[in-house]
């Protein structure tokens, strides 16, 4: 794995592990931040499909205590529990780039600490517990992180994520922050970019093979830790 970028430490902010099975919570999950449920909640978006992680269900949560809409070109995600979103209709194959704008209106709006929010590539079997796939994601305080599930989670950047210059930072709580993520596969590799910055790259050897992804192709997304809120506009894959 190559890390681009000034990275000068891992945050020490206390996340549990994002989880398919019992044996780890979220790494998105701030320890004894409970995930809220959305009275209204469920997938209002045509065409689209989600499913909240498995820890997140052993809860009690279901599907219904998140929420997505869409207007126009925008989408809208109100969470609730960890979801992934994803429309089967979207799906990228051999050298692609797939990209999305996530504007958080009001950062830490819905929880005490900073959750993610980002671009998922490379889905088989979305929606089941076989799901594999490969994502990452962006904080308002200025980190990012790279994980998957395979179907198992599996960690790419440390357990804890890491700090980019390129990732835009929150004035504070309830100031709007944007951020523009960004995965491409090439032949030899996978990049995660912020802002036009790359910040990580990985040989497809690391994220492809057993317990890792199927495959690079795959279903694209989107992915939200739990109490979150954001605006997700221009999602879409290019060769």
């Amino acid at each position: 794995m190559r890390l681009t970028g000034a990275f000068v430490c891992v945050v020490a902010i206390a996340f549990a592990p994002f989880s398919t099975g019992s044996a780890s919570a979220s790494l998105e999950q701030g320890q004894g931040d409970a995930s809220r449920a959305i009275t209204d909640g469920g997938v209002f978006a045509e065409g689209w499909s989600g499913k909240i992680d498995a820890n997140e269900e052993k809860s009690g949560l279901t599907l219904a205590n998140a929420k997505l809409t869409q207007e126009g070109g925008a989408l809208k995600v109100t969470t609730g529990p960890a979801v992934t979103y994803w429309n089967p209709k979207n799906v990228a194959t051999g050298s692609y780039t797939v990209k999305a704008t996530f504007n958080e209106p009001k950062y830490m709006n819905l929880n005490s600490h900073p959750h993610p929010y980002g671009i998922v590539v490379a889905g088989n079997d979305m929606g089941t517990p076989q799901a594999t796939y490969l994502y990452c994601a962006a904080y308002g305080s200025g980190t990012f992180i790279v994980r998957g599930f395979g179907p198992e989670p599996f960690q790419m950047n440390g357990r804890r994520g890491a700090p980019a210059p390129s990732v835009n930072k929150a004035a504070g709580p309830g100031s709007p922050v944007t951020q523009e993520v960004a995965v491409s596969v090439t032949p030899d590799a996978v990049n995660c970019s912020i802002n036009g910055a790359v910040v990580a790259t990985y040989p497809k050897a690391e994220v492809v093979g057993p317990g890792k992804l199927k495959s690079t192709d795959g279903v694209y997304g989107i992915r939200f830790a739990h109490n979150t809120e954001a605006i997700v506009t221009g999602l879409g894959a290019a060769k």
